[in-house]
């Protein structure tokens, strides 16, 4: 894993899982839960104006790199939402097992983390820590989790709705594919292999 950044962004320094548990109001499970899940959580970068030289925004001022080494392998959202909820700045996460990698970051409305993106375990990502300014790196970054649809030529909002779009509609796919496979009655059925087969139609309309 290595991040094309300058020395001047390295911080490298090793954050208690206890700091968590006093910045806010944790509920008994979720202090087990960041406690059983994770062996270790380190700051790696800090991307801001002071450390490489690009403006930051009124929605992104900094973006972090933070490194969560885990106790086992999975996708640690709830964990995940509590380091966001502390830290008031964007921050693409590094989620190691082993030596196993993947990444992951939120797409903050409002200074909350919303929807994450992530990569598949042990996929490769070139990260592109240059832009204009702060917002558009942090939309470069986030762009790297998105795989089907057209990065080029749309805007980043018109990017994420699409996106959520895709995602929705292969859900409801999946929820029919089972229902399909479970119903029994040939009217029911027709009717649901109807629905079934439009929302392919419009799963390909929107890829396209």
């Amino acid at each position: 894993m290595i991040f094309n950044l300058p020395p001047s962004a390295k911080v490298n320094k090793f954050i208690p899982k206890t700091q968590f548990f006093g910045r806010l109001s944790l509920s008994n499970k979720l202090k087990l839960e960041l406690t059983n899940k994770v062996q270790k959580i380190t700051w790696l970068y800090k991307i801001a104006e002071d450390t490489v030289g690009i403006n930051k925004t009124i929605d992104i001022e900094e973006i972090q790199i933070f490194e969560i080494e885990l106790k086992e392998k999975t996708f640690p959202k709830s964990v995940l939402k509590v380091i966001d909820k502390a830290i008031p700045y964007a921050i693409l996460f590094v989620i190691k097992y082993n030596n196993d990698v993947a990444y992951a970051m939120s797409l903050k409305k409002s200074g909350n983390p919303d929807s994450y993106y992530s990569s598949d375990w042990n996929e490769k990502i070139e990260f592109d820590f240059v832009g204009i300014d702060l917002e558009k790196v942090y939309q470069k970054i986030i762009k790297k989790f998105i795989k089907d649809v057209d990065l080029e030529n749309q805007g980043f909002d018109d990017i994420i709705n699409k996106d959520d779009q895709i995602k929705t509609l292969s859900r409801e796919i999946n929820q029919l594919e089972s229902k399909l496979r479970a119903e029994k009655q040939f009217n029911r059925k027709v009717e649901l292999n109807k629905i079934y087969l439009d929302k392919k139609k419009e799963l390909e309309a929107l890829r396209k």
